[in-house]
């Protein structure tokens, strides 16, 4: 079997397996957000939390929940790496760094999983599993419910409420998120991923010197970093290490991992919306969107020129031999447009137009199908844009779903789609006009620029992935970087929930002749073409100095 049938093969398994998934698992989530009943377990945690799980929020009070809880977050994660000195399970390693623990709290509570250290070298086993696992879980729940603060704004009429954001996070935890990990863990288990508390042992000589591992609940961290779309790796190789990934099924496995939940949010939605072929809609063009990103990564990768390229099978530079082209190609694709970051192959070793697919699934928003709920409200904004385009097209005011989206709603709209491609572009201008950032960088040209471009674009949308030739462990990029997670994070909510709260006043607007079919393959591929669209403009020029320059160079 050659190795571009293997990943056709491997592709068609892939979906094959989120089919199977999509129905239960909507189904499912959407009954645990509209359910009024509340587990023994979770009365425990709303009475220690001093939380009331049944009352309603405005959008104001809903984001007050979402900035504390992380807020608070970010402090404990802080804290905890700043005395991992003193505790127990340290491993011997020291504290971390003020600049570094800021980074890392930073990214992991806001879904990035940022990494600019050697986990294996730096981090005991309290804080992989007290700090990092913990967010890996409660992040993946905020953003799932801030997805249902918007889906609600649509289905609610002259309300303002948006239901509980404490009874959002915690049923996300408890009835989504952990039993799926649960399970999830252990199959990794099963398949080679190790678990345990082990210390640090000596594995033998390697380049004149002693080569050591030291051992950790990994099994359990790869699991919900997948199903969070969360991305930080137990070690430093992240899911191209064996101990993390040891086998083709585990790398297809943890593929499906990180698509399943945004996939299925799209039949979440529907339900709650009371129309499940909108549903279908979203995740028509989420999955164009996949489909064809991997198409072209398959094509430059495989096709790339040259005679030992050719006799690889492919652009092997930086990948896995156990994994081979087609499953880094899938995997590489599937990371980046979801907020994942996770990694099984090095994202700098690919060719120059594979790099930039990468750099642009990103770019687009993360929304084919994006992070644990920040794929399902990036793409329902854009929904919002390209119903208002359309709008401007027939002359008419655009409605979606039964809401009018006038004046203030296209503005909160139009300022969510303009931040993230505002703290890109600004913070690698900086970075490249000033003369110490440039030192980070280990190649020069458009590589090293797409470098700088690649670090900021994966921190501004909250994904975690590197470009690997960057040298992120300074000042200055430890404190930018970390800035660009949490006003990449959070700036967007505001307008998301505000989007909401405006929405849910509205009484429903009766749908009439000229109304816009927004279940129709019409309103989807114009959807596909305003995503590519505004993307495009926005970031061609950037692109066009880096991964673009490089591969039509090479």
């Amino acid at each position: 079997m050659g190795p571009v049938l293997a990943g056709v093969l491997q592709l068609l398994a892939l979906i094959a397996a989120l089919a199977l998934a999509y129905v239960p698992l909507g189904n499912h989530m959407a009954k645990v957000y509209s359910s009024d009943k509340h587990w023994r377990v979770e009365k425990w945690i709303y009475k220690g939390i001093g939380a009331d799980p049944n009352t309603e929020m405005r959008w104001p009070a809903y984001l007050r929940g979402v900035l504390a809880f992380s807020a608070v977050s970010v402090l404990f994660l802080y804290l905890l790496q700043r005395l991992q000195g003193v505790l127990p399970g340290s491993l011997g390693f020291k504290a971390i760094d003020a600049d570094q623990a800021f980074n890392t709290a930073a990214s992991f509570v806001t879904n990035t999983n940022w990494q600019s250290y050697y986990g294996e070298q730096a981090m005991g086993h309290v804080v992989q599993t007290a700090g990092l696992a913990v967010q890996n879980f409660v992040s993946a729940a905020v953003g799932i419910a801030v997805a249902m603060a918007l889906v609600r704004g649509f289905a609610r009429s002259r309300t303002g409420e948006l239901g509980n954001f404490w009874s959002d996070l915690v049923r996300g935890v408890t009835r989504i998120l952990l039993p799926l990990s649960v399970v999830a863990a252990i199959v990794l288990v099963a398949c080679g991923v190790i678990q345990n508390f082990s210390g640090i042992h000596e594995v033998g000589q390697f380049m004149g010197g002693d080569q050591q591992w030291n051992g950790g609940a990994v099994a359990s961290q790869e699991a919900i970093k997948e199903i969070g779309t969360n991305g930080g790796g137990y070690f430093n190789a992240n899911s191209a290490h064996p101990f993390e990934n040891p086998t083709p099924f585990t790398n297809l496995f943890e593929i499906f991992l990180l698509l399943v939940i945004p996939f299925a949010l799209t039949r979440t939605f529907g339900i709650m919306v009371g129309s499940v072929k909108q549903g279908y809609a979203i995740l028509a063009t989420m999955g164009t969107i996949w489909v064809g990103f991997i198409a072209l990564m398959m094509w430059t990768e495989f096709a790339h020129h040259g005679p030992a390229l050719q006799l690889a099978g492919g652009a092997m530079e930086g990948k896995e031999t156990r994994i081979g082209v087609g499953a880094s190609s899938i995997f590489a694709v599937s990371t980046t447009l979801t907020s994942t970051g996770a990694v099984d192959s090095f994202h700098s070793s690919f060719t120059g137009l594979g790099g930039g697919i990468t750099m642009l699934g990103m770019q687009l928003g993360e929304i084919a199908p994006g992070g644990t709920g920040s794929g399902l409200y990036g793409m329902l904004i854009m929904a919002v844009i390209a119903v208002f385009i359309a709008g401007l097209m027939v002359g008419r005011t655009p409605e979606y779903l039964g809401k009018k989206i006038g004046t203030r709603e296209i503005k909160f709209a139009a300022c969510y789609i303009l931040i993230t491609p505002a703290l890109v572009l600004i913070f690698t201008a900086v970075a490249m006009a000033l003369p110490t950032p440039g030192n980070s960088m280990t190649n020069s040209g458009a590589h090293g620029f797409s470098e700088i471009l690649y670090a900021y674009t994966s921190a501004s949308n909250n994904n975690g992935s590197a470009f690997a030739g960057l040298n992120a462990d300074t000042q200055w990029f430890n404190s930018t970087l970390g800035l660009a997670m949490i006003l990449g994070r959070f700036l967007p909510m505001v307008f998301v929930l505000a989007l909401a709260g405006s929405l849910a006043e509205q009484k429903p607007v009766p749908a009439t002749a000229g109304t816009l079919r927004t279940e129709k393959p019409l309103f989807t591929g114009l959807l596909v073409g305003a995503i590519l669209i505004i993307t495009g403009l926005t970031y061609f020029p950037a692109l066009a100095l880096g991964p673009l320059a490089e591969g039509l160079a090479s």
